[in-house]
Parts: C-alpha cells; sequence; structure tokens
C-alpha cells in the first residue's frame, strides 16, 4: 500500500543535520510515511548517516554527479510513492502532527495544494519565533497567484512567503507535468509553486506552524550571489512567456521584476565596493540609485560590506537616494 505522504530531502553535505530532519519526518502522527533521502553527491557523512538509522521506511538515491537542489529533488519526486509529496531540506524539521492537520485541511477545502506557518529557530542563538502572523494566516485562507508573487519581492521584507514549504499532491504535479527548474540555485522553490498556481492549482493555508527553518551559517538559501538573481530573473521572463496572468497577478510580476533588478544592481554595487573599484561602484549607483538604499538594510550586513558603506556614503550619500 502506498503511503500517504512522501517526504522528499535532498542532501548535499548534511551529515551533522540530517538525521534530525529524517526522524522528525518518521516521527509524522496518525499518516504513512516515506523518506527519500537524495545524495546530490555529498562530500562528507551524509549517506553513511542516512544508512545508520536502519528504517526501511526510509529510501536512498544517491546521484552519481551533483545536480543541485532541483535536480535531487527532481530525482527525489520521480522515486516518491506517496498520494502527498512534502518537500523537506536537509537542515529543517518539521512537528509530528503537521502532515495529518496539513492532509486535512487540503482534504475539506479540495485543495491540491497546502502550506503552513513557518517557525525560524536561530541555532546559533538558541532563539525560536513564528515567520508569520498566525491571525494574518487565519485571514487567509487561499494563497492567491497574485498574493504568492507580491509575497517575494526580494530585500522587501525580513521573510516572504518563498520561505513556506508547500505539500502537493502527487497526481496534481503528476498530471501537469510540474518539475523544479534545475538550472537555479536559490528561487526553484518559488518557480514551481508559482508554476502550480499559475496551472490552477488550488493552495490552501494552514494557520499553525508545522514546520521549523533553522538558520545556519554558511546556507545557500542565506548567501544571496549576483548570479542567482541573474537566473531568477531569465526564470521568471520563462515563466512570463508560459503563462497568463490575470491583472492582480500581472500588476504583482511586475513589482517582483522591479525587485530583482534592484537586487541585481545592489549586488553588482557591492561586487564593486568590495573590489575596491569605487567609479565602476558609482556607475553602478547612477545606474539604479535604488542599489545604494539596500546599503541600509540586513542584507548589506550579511554580505560583509558594513565597513565599506561610510567609504561609498562619502562619494554617494545613501540619504540622497530614493527609497528602496
Amino acid at each position: 500500500m502506498d503511503p500517504d505522504v512522501s517526504f522528499v530531502i535532498a542532501a548535499y553535505n548534511a551529515d551533522l543535520t540530517i538525521e534530525r530532519a529524517v526522524r522528525s519526518a518518521l516521527a509524522q502522527q496518525g499518516v504513512g510515511v516515506e523518506v527519500v533521502v537524495v545524495d546530490d553527491r555529498s562530500q562528507d557523512f551524509t549517506v553513511d548517516v542516512v544508512r545508520s538509522l536502519g528504517d526501511d521506511r526510509i529510501r536512498l538515491v544517491a546521484l552519481p554527479e551533483n545536480r543541485g537542489p532541483g535536480g535531487a529533488r527532481n530525482a527525489g519526486l520521480r522515486a516518491s510513492k506517496g498520494r502527498w509529496i512534502a518537500i523537506l531540506d536537509a537542515d529543517d524539521a518539521v512537528h509530528p502532527e503537521r502532515m495529518w492537520r496539513l492532509i486535512a485541511r487540503a482534504e475539506r477545502s479540495g485543495a491540491s495544494i497546502v502550506v503552513d506557518n513557518v517557525e525560524v529557530a536561530r541555532d546559533a542563538e538558541r532563539d525560536c519565533r513564528l515567520m508569520f502572523s498566525p491571525s494574518a494566516l487565519g485571514r487567509m485562507p487561499e494563497l492567491s497567484l497574485a498574493d504568492f508573487i507580491d509575497g517575494n519581492l526580494l530585500f522587501k521584507s525580513k521573510f516572504n512567503f518563498g520561505y513556506m514549504k508547500p505539500v502537493f499532491n502527487r497526481r496534481f504535479l503528476e498530471a501537469n507535468s510540474l518539475v523544479y527548474d534545475e538550472t537555479l540555485r536559490i528561487g526553484e522553490d518559488y518557480l514551481l509553486l508559482a508554476s502550480a498556481l499559475a496551472k490552477g492549482g488550488f493552495c490552501a493555508v494552514e494557520p499553525e506552524t508545522g514546520y521549523t527553518y533553522h538558520i545556519t551559517e554558511g546556507s545557500i538559501s542565506r548567501v544571496l550571489e549576483y548570479r542567482h538573481v541573474e537566473d531568477m530573473i531569465a526564470a521568471d521572463a520563462a515563466f512570463l512567456r508560459t503563462y497568463r496572468l490575470d491583472p492582480a497577478a500581472q500588476a504583482a510580476f511586475d513589482r517582483r521584476a522591479r525587485s530583482l533588478e534592484d537586487a541585481a544592481a545592489f549586488l553588482e554595487l557591492v561586487r564593486h565596493i568590495k573590489d575596491r573599484a569605487p567609479l565602476k561602484a558609482l556607475a553602478a549607483a547612477l545606474r539604479n540609485p535604488a542599489a545604494i538604499g539596500h546599503l541600509r538594510m540586513p542584507i548589506a550586513k550579511r554580505l560583509g560590506v558594513d565597513r565599506l558603506k561610510a567609504a561609498f556614503a562619502s562619494i554617494f550619500p545613501v540619504s540622497n537616494t530614493r527609497p528602496a
């Protein structure tokens, strides 16, 4: 008998966290589960840790070459047998009641997709808090395409709807040939859910918390580079060529496009500042003054430009720029 849920975990050099993720998936209450771990050609002991867990509900897929998060997850989708597909990152965890609650919510509303609230755990600080207001999510029984795109504007908020980990009905994914874009290293989650919504998928919203997002230093999702934004811009252009959007979704898409352009300009500016190329930095700022505004945001600190702000401000004061 096929399980109710297939957890797909793409893992790369995750030997310190993979056991926590797998055990949290296996601990689901009230549903049958399988855990498909796809090792993306790790260079550490990830495979050994998974094999040592000794549970026949775990299936290990070891890729012969590194394919990135999208490629690894696609391999997991192909190997999955569950009615529902739940994506779980190798350094995160899920609450034990999450899947029965989400499946119940989806089946009550006839949804093919369902999302829930996210708990943010900062491992270094031992701090844990909710990503979204439960009352706000409670007023949102459905996540529309327009709301989802609008909730994925870069640098506009600390967290956005792209951090949600949707659970998909497997037949819906297969019927619509929906898979991850393997060219993206960041943003592949966003594109899959946006495509599912553009295909007419109904996404129910569960305001209770079921997913724990662990923030650890060096995680790829926390280190945004210029090339990542370039890839996202190209992927969004392909998305727009593929789907016809209603006016609300189109307006949200336009806002996201501007945010991506501003983010690319900011990261180009950061690169020139770090390279101590003031003329190139000034040229980048003049092309898109919004880039300078981002120097005031927490993302600038994460990218290590704090000590360079003052030097650049003497050339092009931040206070004279328009808000991002």
